[in-house]
């Protein structure tokens, strides 16, 4: 658990404004994804730095498929890319990696590009970074609810606790901390079951300029919220109140 109270022990973010930061510069769309895997592993690198345990990016949509197949296709090969050029960095710095999401929509090359950024880094405990692709939060709970199915779980029996097991963070906590660059105001079927008390942040900043001091500003937002997940917390002095 992170050491400071301030500190999220689970930060998500949803990784927008790629494109448009590369339209800003009459650059073609691919070059904003580049930039993007370039914040991420910097990103990463400074969450370690500050405490935080784990890191779910939202890399690549279940909606994404839908965007023409030539973008597609580069950011398939753009994950080879790269595994292959910070895998060691990210390793030899103690980040742990977990890909989540529908690995049958993938090509083989790709599946094994994951298992191997999987298995090579398992013995890391700094952080975990959790790369959520090929991935959506309905998507999630429909795999969860068909694998719990597929267990025998009594209908009768099933509760949160029980479901929750079944989703793709089965051993994460939920995130505290949920950011979104690019300036729009949604949370785009991400996490939907994990985020539902994390902190919302949303930054009018596009990803690739998205840096340390973003970061911070948004780490400062979620120390000043005040966190009571449904519940009504008591005052110092009405607890002294009801004591006596």
């Amino acid at each position: 658990m992170a050491s400071d109270a301030g500190i999220p022990r689970h930060v998500a973010i949803v990784m927008d404004g790629n494109g448009r930061w590369a339209k800003r510069r009459y650059l073609p769309r691919v070059f904003g994804h580049k930039a993007g895997v370039d914040t991420l592993v910097k990103t990463v690198l400074a969450c370690a730095d500050r405490g935080i345990e784990h890191l779910t990016v939202f890399a690549f949509s279940s909606e994404n498929w839908k965007r023409p197949a030539e973008e597609v296709s580069f950011l398939m090969g753009l994950v080879l890319v790269a595994v292959e050029k910070y895998l060691a960095k990210l390793a030899s710095r103690g980040v742990r990696i977990r890909m989540i999401g529908d690995r049958n929509q993938l090509n083989e090359r790709l599946r094994q590009a994951c298992d191997h950024a999987e298995s090579s880094t398992a013995h890391n405990t700094r952080i975990t970074l959790w790369v959520a692709f090929a991935y959506g939060g309905r998507w999630d709970i429909v795999q969860a609810c068909q694998a719990a199915m597929r267990a025998g779980v009594n209908p009768d029996g099933l509760d949160e606790a029980t479901l929750a097991r079944y989703m793709c963070f089965g051993d994460a906590p939920d995130p505290d901390l949920l950011i979104r660059t690019g300036g729009e105001v949604r949370i785009s079927n991400f996490l939907l079951w994990q985020a539902a008390y994390s902190e919302l942040v949303f930054s009018d900043c596009l990803w690739p300029d998205f840096d340390e001091a973003e970061l911070d500003k948004a780490i400062a937002a979620y120390a000043g919220r005040d966190r009571r997940f449904g519940l009504v917390k008591t005052s110092p002095a009405a607890a002294q109140a009801s004591a006596d």
